[in-house]
């Protein structure tokens, strides 16, 4: 088993989705770097379940609790522990398919990977509530980046077939929040909701995608040829449960291009070597190019569908039908927004840390 990331910044999640809690452990954060624990809970109220129409009716506080690693407000250099109780679990609907793997969900790959001790209930581990635990530490590595002038931001780019225009950076800081799908396009956002409550009320789900930039971070950064910043972010976000792709820059449309349309041409801009274009994604030979770092990752839509569905009773060993009760997202995308900037994040602070770019104790030593 493997619930740790990270070389230097590393991160273990704790927890399951109707277990007593869900957190992480940040190993490796430096010393003296003062906590704003306002910027932690305002990151976990926007992935919190329950917080608007178009997500699931579970409702959870996610107040969090450091348990370690920070005194008199600043960071010790000890593991951070960081968790937030479950208090609104509903395990009455899961003991009834204990024997009927959910389609589309990792019930029967974990029975058999862990011999049926595995929890169920929910999902265990392979359940979206983990990410709680992934913005936390995401939550601190933001403000590790914010040292040295590197932001991480992200907004949902599309969700049911309908595309956001491609917005300004300054559009996504102004608009993502205030839409409840995480989409700075005002009018996309609109025909989003309307998708996902007509899949809500058809008893379906929708899917969709979320656009990350990760804006000042320097050329150089990254640990060729197996630890590459594409890898290791790729690595982390198929951590994320539902997520199916992820693709840097032009991603597959380079495929289909020539060499002198893909490569991003070098000029000088206000006395730096910089790029016409960033077809890279801010990326090349695993390294950063100083350029921002530009990638998407889609997710499938939602497997908990109260649609009757094929399986199989395991018990009986024949074949039987399921129709998913519960409280479940019908897109789960707008509550990903925050999770995809949280694990780009923990993979960019740890390499800057072993770069050398962020201390490792940060002000003056008292």
């Amino acid at each position: 088993m493997s619930n740790s990331i990270g070389t230097t910044f590393r991160v273990t999640s704790i927890g399951e989705s109707h277990g007593r809690c869900v957190g992480a452990v940040v190993d490796g954060c430096p010393a003296g770097l003062k906590l704003d624990v306002d910027a932690l809970a305002r990151e976990m109220a926007r992935r919190r379940p329950g917080a608007s129409r178009v997500t699931t009716s579970r409702s959870e506080d996610d107040a969090v609790e450091v348990l370690s690693g920070v005194h008199e407000g600043h960071t010790t250099g000890a593991p951070l522990l960081m968790l937030t109780w479950n208090r609104d679990q509903d395990s009455s609907k899961y003991d009834g398919v204990r024997d009927r793997p959910r389609p589309g969900h990792a019930d029967y790959a974990a029975r058999v990977r862990y011999g049926g001790f595995n929890d169920h209930r929910g999902g265990g581990r392979a359940s979206g509530r983990i990410t709680a635990g992934f913005v936390m530490a995401g939550a601190i590595a933001k403000q590790l980046l914010a040292t040295m002038g590197v932001e991480v931001i992200a907004y949902t780019r599309a969700i049911g077939g309908v595309e956001a225009h491609l917005p300004t950076v300054e559009e996504i800081k102004a608009n993502t929040n205030a839409s409840i799908v995480g989409c700075p396009d005002a009018s996309a956002s609109a025909e989003m909701i309307r998708i996902i409550e007509e899949a809500k009320k058809d008893g379906d789900s929708v899917g969709g995608e979320v656009e990350c930039i990760a804006l000042g971070l320097p050329a150089g950064v990254g640990q060729p040829v197996f630890d590459t910043i594409e890898g290791d972010i790729a690595k982390a976000l198929f951590a994320v449960p539902a997520v199916k792709a992820v693709e840097f820059g032009a991603g597959r449309r380079l495929a289909s291009m020539r060499g002198s349309e893909a490569n991003d041409t070098y000029t000088i801009r206000d006395g730096r070597v910089s790029t016409a274009s960033n077809n890279s994604g801010g990326v090349l030979g695993g390294v950063t190019t100083g350029a921002p770092i530009v990638l998407r990752a889609a997710f499938k839509p939602t497997p908990s569908i109260s649609k009757t569905q094929r399986t199989v009773d395991l018990a009986a060993g024949a074949e039987a039908e399921i129709s998913v009760e519960g409280r479940h997202d019908p897109c789960i995308v707008p509550r990903a927004v925050p999770v995809v900037e949280a694990m780009v994040a923990v993979v960019l602070a740890d390499h800057a840390i072993r770069r050398g770019l962020i201390p490792q104790v940060l002000g003056e030593s008292r």
